[in-house]
């Protein structure tokens, strides 16, 4: 009465073993097909690197829709720039190389990119949510009309804005809280 029972165990493990024997089997048969190979390119350029300054990701404005921006920088000297609906300030200043850090890379979480924007167009800005003022909290020479440049995007309604970079920034960092 035993023996039918450990029979019947005996013959499936067989029969577990043969179908395992089988899918290796097959999976080995895979593995010997030829595989495709890609040829190595050849480089036909030479190595070589991009400047710091085509890395603001601008995007070049279209004929007629160009919006201008001037910075009014540290020296008290001025630039304009023409650039597209969109773009934020921390990018144009970036990719026109001028003194803007941006060390967090325009995700909000630091002040390096505080700018001083001319009165006649604060208003025409959206309010800062609360954490641009967070921010703006730890910003050097904050005043009434400090603004992330992260933050501000160009648009119709602040064509030809005016912003000063403030005379120092500040870079927080854990290392300031010991």
């Amino acid at each position: 009465m035993f023996r039918i029972p450990r029979i019947s165990f005996m013959v499936n493990n067989a029969l577990l073993a043969s179908h395992r024997a089988l899918h290796i089997q097959k999976y080995m048969k895979t593995l010997q097909q030829p595989v495709a190979c890609h040829p190595v390119l050849s480089h036909s350029k030479p190595f070589s690197t991009t400047s710091k300054l085509s890395h603001g990701h601008l995007t070049p404005p279209k004929p007629g829709e160009e919006l201008k921006i001037t910075f009014i920088l540290k020296d008290g000297s001025q630039r304009t720039y023409e650039v597209a609906e969109g773009d934020s300030l921390l990018d144009i200043a970036q990719a026109n190389n001028l003194e803007m850090e941006g060390a967090c890379g325009g995700s909000c979480a630091c002040s390096t990119c505080h700018v001083i924007v001319d009165p006649d167009y604060f208003d025409a800005l959206p309010e800062p949510d609360d954490d641009e003022n967070d921010m703006l909290d730890l910003a050097y020479g904050l005043t009434e009309t400090s603004r992330l440049g992260c933050q501000i995007k160009m648009s119709k309604d602040i064509d030809g804005i005016r912003v000063a970079l403030p005379a120092m920034t500040r870079n927080v960092n854990a290392s300031d809280f010991d």
